[in-house]
């Protein structure tokens, strides 16, 4: 609408003598000295108020700025947002430590002597040697019910689709304790001696 006023103001004064290209370039290059004088000018800063107003069905809505003079709309006092410059970092892009010693723990920090700590890995490595055990001979189990992908049909099993949902599932559950079992493995192998 606005390119279309200036285009047929300036075709007017012209008398209605304007060539074709002149008319179709004349809107662009007006809107682009628009957009370049509207982006040069520093932004107005917006408003902070922020609004609670009844929407449609009693759901509330939160609007910035003055919502006008709608009776169903209150003003929030909402705190200052307050932001703090973070400390430069060393360590060059990838933002690490740079060979430097870690942090001190506060005196306050509660401290465990190493018998204790020693105790406490001793149970955690007796639980997980039991929770392996008891893992692979389940394992075992499902293996030799699997009987290398040929089980025994049961009863029930009349159905030949009901068998091969079954020998699915055992495979699942067979790859699932096998996960389980590596996991385990994986986690007694990184504990402390």
């Amino acid at each position: 609408m606005f390119m279309e006023a200036i285009s047929s103001r300036v075709y007017s004064n012209a008398g209605g003598a304007l060539p074709h290209q002149i008319r179709v370039v004349f809107p662009i290059v007006v809107m682009a000295v628009a957009m370049t004088l509207g982006w040069s000018q520093p932004v107005a800063a917006q408003s902070s108020d922020v609004y609670m107003c009844k929407g449609a069905g009693g759901v509330p809505e939160y609007r910035n700025g003055n919502p006008g003079n709608s009776k169903d709309c209150r003003k929030l006092n909402l705190p200052d947002v307050v932001t703090v410059p973070g400390g430069a970092r060393s360590g060059g892009a990838s933002g690490g430590s740079g060979g430097k010693a870690p942090a001190a723990s506060p005196a306050s920090f509660p401290r465990v002597d190493s018998a204790t700590q020693k105790s406490r890995d001793g149970e955690r490595r007796a639980v997980l040697e039991t929770e392996l055990q008891t893992e692979e001979a389940k394992l075992a189990g499902l293996r030799a019910e699997f009987n290398n992908g040929e089980p025994e049909r049961q009863g029930g099993e009349r159905n030949y689709q009901k068998y091969l949902d079954r020998v699915a599932q055992m495979r699942d559950d067979i790859a699932r304790s096998e996960a389980n079992v590596a996991s385990l493995r994986r986690e007694l192998s990184g504990l402390k001696d």
